[in-house]
């Protein structure tokens, strides 16, 4: 029996419908199968640039420890202070550099060890804020935002009953810091305000002293009243080429004079640094940054990473 012709048409487009059903399904698998290569080629070639920042973490570790070895002050004339430009190693493009943390005013040092506010460390942070043409106040809400009590300071204080009014509502830490960052959740802290502020500051997990030779102008400033900018600047200018030795010859400074008395918590040398690595690695980039901790035995130990811009 012969098909009718309809029957004939309607067969062949069902077979056409069937073909195109089937090459859009293989050309979907194809492009998912290109896609997941891609994104698995994306994953390793992150992965190796990962281990290549490590490498430039070690590379920094040594050096440190070397600096240590040879000496106890720390300044920026030192080889830790050079930082390492792009350079090729085995496919990839791997710079770093490494910064003394100590040279900044350190945000939990606001509190003493029983996370009770630390006045002079307060009056401090209020004379950097002022050399930054910040509010001075803030530092109320810092501290507020750090100590282990829930009393907000007068006059410009302020704990949870702020906090939990605002969109979204959460509360105070009251704990120390895990990184300056933090500041952008204080109340009064605006990223205009922030922006100005990091530079100058960090949160180490410990208490520590300032490191008079790498501290800026600002931070410097802040040590006491009456310090201007040109005094910090000269500061500067007559660290020389080693440094001070000691912090006695610091104080003894002409330009302190009578100041030097008010002046303490200070150091030549530094235990906390960041070590910023980047690596390129075929289509991938990283970057890596690591706070490190040197003890006196010039063992250099790793406190915490985190990835990303810094």
């Amino acid at each position: 029996m012969k098909r009718r012709p309809r029957q004939a048409g309607v067969a062949l487009l069902t077979a056409l419908l069937i073909t195109a059903v089937a090459t859009v399904a293989a050309v979907a698998m194809a492009a998912r199968q290109q896609l997941d290569i891609r994104r698995t080629g994306n994953v390793l070639d992150a992965d190796q640039a990962y281990l290549f920042t490590l490498g430039v973490e070690s590379w920094a570790k040594e050096i440190l420890a070397r600096d240590r070895r040879d000496g106890e002050v720390d300044h920026p004339k030192e080889d830790w202070a050079t930082i390492l430009p792009p350079i090729a190693v085995e496919g990839a493009v791997v710079a770093g550099r490494i910064e003394d943390l100590q040279g900044r005013f350190n945000l939990n040092d606001l509190v003493d060890a029983e996370g009770k506010a630390s006045e002079d460390d307060i009056r401090r942070f209020r004379r950097l804020l002022a050399a930054l043409d910040l509010d001075e106040g803030l530092a109320d809400a810092v501290v507020d935002w750090i100590d282990a009590d829930l009393d907000p300071r007068f006059p410009n204080g302020a704990e949870d009953p702020v906090y939990l009014g605002m969109t979204p509502p959460y509360r105070t830490a009251n704990a120390l810091m895990e990184s300056p960052s933090e500041l952008l959740l204080v109340n009064g802290i605006t990223r205009e305000v922030y922006a100005a502020l990091a530079p100058y500051v960090t949160a180490l997990p410990a208490r520590t002293p300032l490191n008079v030779n790498t501290a800026p102008v600002p931070v410097l400033m802040a040590l006491n009243e009456g310090i201007s900018e040109s005094d910090a600047a000269q500061l500067i200018d007559e660290r020389g080429d080693k440094g001070y030795q000691t912090t006695e010859e610091f104080l003894a400074h002409p330009l302190l004079k009578e100041r030097a008395q008010g002046i303490t918590n200070i150091s030549v040398s530094t235990s906390y640094f960041m070590i910023h690595a980047n690596a390129r690695f075929e289509r991938s980039k990283m970057e890596l940054h690591s706070l490190v901790t040197r003890g006196m035995d010039a063992r250099v130990t790793v406190v915490r990473r985190f990835q990303g811009p810094a």
